[in-house]
């Protein structure tokens, strides 16, 4: 069985695997390493380069599809059948927490204004009001998976209240649903989207979801650029009502000389919330079981279905 990985330290990391398994490196789309025909099992890199039609139409003996990334937006629909799309949750919850965190906790408290201070070796301590505060805030996670427990976990010890929302409620464990958010944005201090992009979360944080919030609310966006409306993002943090961390942005790469940039109350990051030293070990440790699962002919685990 033959199985394409994207990074080279990948064939290290897979560990011991079956016997008959043939592993080659194929880092983009310009440099196959041999005849994608013969590929059952792969693990593809980040680049858009390898959902280009052309390309996939040669894999011909294709099987599985293991992501390494969480959100599988971009290859919905791409796939022939016969083919299991897998994507790699679990694996960028830690990451992915932890700049959520450190977003909420850097927007309430100022750093970015700080950070600009200290470039012009400005003490200006006089110039800053006191700061919001993390402790004791209402805040409510949309998309209620394996990241959002994992940013909920991080936030126990700040004493905030956690508000749950998904796709549908689920009462038994204290998740609202989506249809519920109109009533629920309105106490929302701090709003953390964590949804995979869908047809139904696509501009889900529109108009009428920023004009909700409380005035002094910090909306964060850790899932996809286009879950948010970014003409109504703009208008809203223009006024200075509302704050935003985005590490997503729509459009993105986000272009030189957008609005966004500009403003004081917006802290932008270029989608590296999951990028940490200790990406590829995890990514790895999920492609190696997965290969085995496939190899004995068991279930893969993360099957990508709709919803979140």
């Amino acid at each position: 069985m033959k199985v394409w990985i994207a990074h080279e330290e990948g064939r290290e990391l897979l560990g011991s695997l079956p016997a008959g398994v043939e592993v080659e490196v194929c880092t983009d789309a310009a440099r196959l390493p041999s005849d994608p025909a013969r590929v059952a099992f792969w693990a593809p890199p980040f680049s858009a380069a390898v959902r280009a039609p052309g390309l996939l139409a040669r894999f011909t003996g294709l099987r599985v599809v293991q992501l390494l990334s969480a959100g599988a937006d971009s290859w919905a629909g791409l796939l022939p059948p016969g083919v299991q799309l897998c994507d790699a949750a679990g694996v960028h919850d830690a990451p992915v927490a932890e700049w959520v965190l450190g977003a909420v906790i850097g927007s309430l408290r100022q750093f970015p204004a700080f950070a600009r201070a200290q470039q012009r070796h400005d003490w200006a301590q006089a110039a800053f009001t006191p700061t919001a505060e993390l402790t004791g805030k209402r805040v409510l996670i949309v998309g209620a998976g394996s990241i959002g427990r994992a940013v909920e976990q991080r936030l126990e010890p700040f004493g905030v209240t956690v508000t749950r929302v998904a796709r549908t409620a689920r009462p038994e464990q204290d998740v609202h649903g989506v249809a519920e958010l109109p009533g629920l944005l309105p106490q929302a201090e701090v709003v953390v989207l964590l949804v995979p992009l869908t047809e139904q979360t696509r501009g889900l944080a529109d108009a009428s979801f920023l004009a909700a919030l409380p005035d002094g609310a910090l909306l964060v966006n850790a899932a996809r650029g286009p879950v948010v409306d970014t003409a109504a993002l703009l208008a809203e943090v223009a006024t200075g009502r509302i704050g935003a961390a985005l590490d997503v942005t729509d459009p993105e790469p986000l272009p030189a000389g957008h609005p966004l940039w500009e403003l004081p109350n917006v802290f932008l990051t270029p989608h590296v919330g999951g990028s940490v030293v200790g990406l590829l070990p995890r990514a790895y440790r999920l492609v190696a079981a997965q290969l085995r699962r496939f190899a004995a002919g068991e279930p893969l685990v993360n099957r990508v279905v709709d919803g979140y």
